[in-house]
């Protein structure tokens, strides 16, 4: 008991000598930083980015502006606010400010220094997204694999219906994630990996929230390397007891293909036979890392934005009952939701979009580093500074939007906006060469999740608890997920049941 108390001390030690050796022989920091609160000695601001740092950050900034820098231990941090300065970050400086840090949770089996996501934006790293691209999220892969989608959406409202015809509630985000899963796995091994009447992914769970957990919590050992071998808060032992479970994971499904004869059409496929072609392009080490990358990002990002697309239709019935009423109206009572038809589906689409920019997924997107120091609006942006775009705060920006905090689809029905990084009122996805390489498929599995959840379905939540109670508070572990899970019974609707909504 007496050894954690001294354990801290020591801590508190090294980074108070760590501080003072830092300010004796590192240069000094350019004078015209962008404002920000006052930092305290040695700690700067950590105490105040609070559990929800994206809420805190936004509204810091309506104190400081939309340019704000913060002192996180011995780390400049520069925290934008606004679609303009994002995109001076994000397009503009892109090349100078698209940079990664690399972070103690992620340093496990040298991840950090082989991932797509925490590499620099340089060759090695542009290896990576082509693979990704031509491999698995081209208009012409994702149109082949549309088969693979449509059968675990089958299932999954098979499972819905049988929910129903029982009156059991169903944990939407539990449903979402087994469904993602499926989706992901069946587009990258040919195989479903979790079942809903079952606890089979509840590995995969715990492995897709542990990592992204650890590595979305503020991380002494990133304010002040020289904890890193100490791992003070237990972050990096955490995130390499589920990286190693997942490796483990992807090592016998990469045995048992490389045992068998038949060939699939699938991302594993591939990769394999890249490795067979030219293994100093791709070692099968090189496979494990980006699959563990594509695997917990596709995952977490599909649930979550689903789970929160629901709980705002169940909490808006009137706006459930019209994304309803023009899924009945194009597919009618019995069909199901092709990919094709989400051209043809403007509110659903809107409800998507709406759904993004209330609550993204990742609220300060993946944290950027700059190369250089650089000059943003009359400010310094210094060299190795961590670059935060609080895309949450300009997605509730009053001077932005009409009604902010209200979930209004319709807003963009007559809206041209778009969420694919050239709007930067709305960039769920960032911007620029670090935008997300999954979007594509993302954008086709959260609309067919949500369409065949809400088509021909009513969702009432249990113990009487009305739609407008519904509690939507936030917890942000990298990405935003819901701080209360959403429970609720699904009910059959008929044609006539909808068209009375409609008119209530």
């Amino acid at each position: 008991m007496e050894f954690v108390p001294f354990l801290i001390l020591l801590c508190l030690f090294l980074c108070a000598c760590f501080y003072i050796l830092t300010s004796i022989l590192l240069p000094q920091r350019p004078a015209n930083l962008p404002p920000g609160p006052p930092p305290l000695p040695i700690i700067g601001n950590i105490l105040q980015l609070g559990q929800n740092s994206h809420q805190t950050l936004a509204k810091l900034s309506k104190i400081y502006g939309p340019l704000m820098h913060l002192k996180l231990g011995i780390i400049d941090a520069i925290v934008v606010s606004s679609p303009e300065l994002a995109k001076q970050v994000l397009q503009t400086h892109d090349q100078v400010l698209s940079s990664r840090f690399h972070q103690a949770a992620t340093d496990v089996d040298g991840h950090n220094k082989v991932s797509m996501v925490w590499l620099p934006a340089a060759s090695r790293w542009r290896v990576l997204r082509k693979i990704c691209k031509d491999q698995m999220f081209s208009l012409q892969r994702l149109d082949a694999s549309q088969g693979l989608r449509r059968e675990k959406l089958k299932k999954l409202r098979d499972y819905v219906q049988e929910c129903c015809d029982s009156s059991r509630v169903l944990a939407i985000a539990d449903a979402a994630f087994i469904t993602s899963l499926n989706l992901i796995s069946a587009s990258m091994f040919s195989m479903d990996l979790g079942e809903f009447s079952s606890d089979s992914s509840q590995e995969f769970k715990d492995i897709v929230n542990g990592l992204m957990y650890a590595v979305g919590t503020p991380n002494l050992a990133d304010y002040f390397p020289v904890l890193k071998p100490i791992d003070p808060q237990g972050l990096k032992r955490k995130s390499a007891l589920y990286f190693r479970k997942a490796r483990r994971i992807f090592d016998d499904i990469i045995d048992q293909r490389l045992k068998g004869s038949e060939s699939k059409n699938d991302l594993l496929e591939a990769l394999l036979d890249m490795n067979r072609n030219n293994e100093s392009e791709l070692t099968r080490s090189d496979m494990t890392h980006l699959l563990l990358d594509l695997f917990v990002a596709g995952i977490d990002t599909t649930a979550t934005t689903v789970e929160w697309a629901m709980a705002e239709l169940v909490r808006n019935p009137k706006k459930m009952a019209k994304a309803r009423n023009e899924l009945q109206t194009v597919i009618g009572e019995k069909g199901q939701v092709e990919e094709s038809d989400i051209s043809r589906l403007p509110y659903l689409q809107a409800v998507f979009k709406e759904t993004l920019r209330l609550h993204p997924a990742g609220p300060l997107l993946v944290p950027h580093k700059a190369e250089a120091d650089t000059e943003i609006n009359g400010y310094i942006v210094p060299r190795n500074s961590q670059i935060l775009v609080n895309i949450w705060a300009i997605g509730r920006d009053s001077s932005i939007w009409t009604n902010p905090v209200s979930f209004e689809p319709e807003r963009f029905l007559d809206s041209k906006m778009d969420i694919r990084g050239q709007d930067f009122e709305l960039i769920p996805f960032g911007s620029g060469r670090r935008i997300c390489p999954g979007m594509p498929l993302a954008y086709r599995m959260v609309h067919l999740v949500v369409a065949s959840l809400i088509h021909n379905f009513d969702w009432k939540l249990e113990q009487g608890i009305k739609p407008q109670e519904l509690d939507m508070k936030e917890k942000f572990a990298f990405s935003l997920k819901k701080a209360v899970p959403l429970q609720a019974v699904p009910v059959k609707l008929r044609v006539r049941d909808i068209s009375e909504q409609i008119t209530m």
